[in-house]
């Protein structure tokens, strides 16, 4: 029994009309895709510190980041280190250590006044020591002293954020690999530093490192102000263009005997001016083209 024309063009007529829809769905579902894609592409990734941009691999952050893109960065990081540009006290913001070292690797006796105020002479090499990761505290954060531990000291530094892993760096290379710089507190316990020799324990308590307040990249290390303050008194104040090893020896040096990674520290040392910190003090360093990095004493 043969199917009649009207019902043959019913059917074509649905078939039709079945393979349109068909098509736009399908086309309507890859333009989804598409604007997805595209939005994922656009959205603003902000990782949770400075080391999730370190591992990036570059610093897009630093230069080519739109307006917004920056203070996304801001609000998540509260420490993006632009040379020259402040943060807003308001509203109020927290600021961490802008980096968590796995090391922090410290220099001693860097400065010809400092080397003469301790009475020892000046190194034929620079002089290293370490401190723990978790002495590392931010901006704010109390540098609490042990009543134990006797006399304890204030250290202002500059400090060298590592950017890429580093061995065996040449010298003149060095700045290839630095990130960028940033203030350290080398807050030490001068009577147990005497007495131990090494220096592990009196600089290690936690605590002792405060880092901050952000790290500012593109700055030249060679000719920077480092300055200490205790209350309202300026205790330390000297220039890094007194240092008796400069950050890319520095570098060279460190580097030849130990691998460092994506967020380490070095420090360079400390001028002349060291002196006691006490309960209820506010310390304060400062480094040229950073910032400031204060911290409030309290007992531990």
């Amino acid at each position: 029994m043969g199917i009649s024309s009207s019902k043959k063009r019913k059917f074509i007529v649905k078939t039709i009309f079945l393979g349109l829809a068909t098509t736009f769905l399908i086309a309507e579902l890859i333009i989804r895709i598409y604007n997805f894609s595209c939005e994922r592409e656009r959205s603003i990734w902000v990782p949770d510190d400075y080391l999730g941009y370190i591992h990036t691999g570059n610093n897009r952050f630093t230069f080519n980041y739109t307006e917004e893109e920056k203070i996304a960065v801001k609000h998540r990081t509260n420490s993006l280190g632009l040379p020259g540009e402040e943060i807003p006290a308001d509203p109020p913001i927290k600021l961490l250590a802008p980096v968590q070292p796995s090391i922090v690797v410290c220099i001693g006796l860097n400065y010809k006044d400092h080397a003469a105020e301790m009475k020892k002479k000046l190194p034929e090499e620079p002089l290293v020591f370490l401190k723990p990761a978790s002495s590392v505290v931010g901006p704010e954060d109390p540098i609490r002293v042990p009543a134990w531990a006797g006399r304890i000291e204030h250290e202002a530094e500059m400090a060298v954020v590592i950017g890429r892993r580093a061995s065996n760096v040449k010298a003149d290379q060095a700045m290839d690999y630095v990130l960028g710089i940033t203030c350290l507190n080398d807050v030490t316990a001068r009577e147990l530093q005497a007495k131990d020799v090494q220096y592990s324990r009196a600089k290690g308590f936690d605590t002792f490192a405060p880092l901050g307040p952000c790290i500012a990249v593109g700055l030249d290390p060679s000719a920077l102000g480092v300055e200490g303050w205790v209350n309202a008194e300026r205790r330390q104040h000297s220039n890094t263009r007194e240092l008796i090893f400069p950050v890319p020896f520095l570098v060279e040096h460190v580097t030849r005997f130990m691998t460092l990674n994506p967020g380490d520290v070095i420090t360079t040392g400390t001028p002349s001016g060291v002196g006691p910190l006490v309960p209820g003090d506010r310390m304060m360093v400062k480094v040229d083209g950073v910032g400031t990095l204060g911290n409030p004493v309290m007992a531990g």
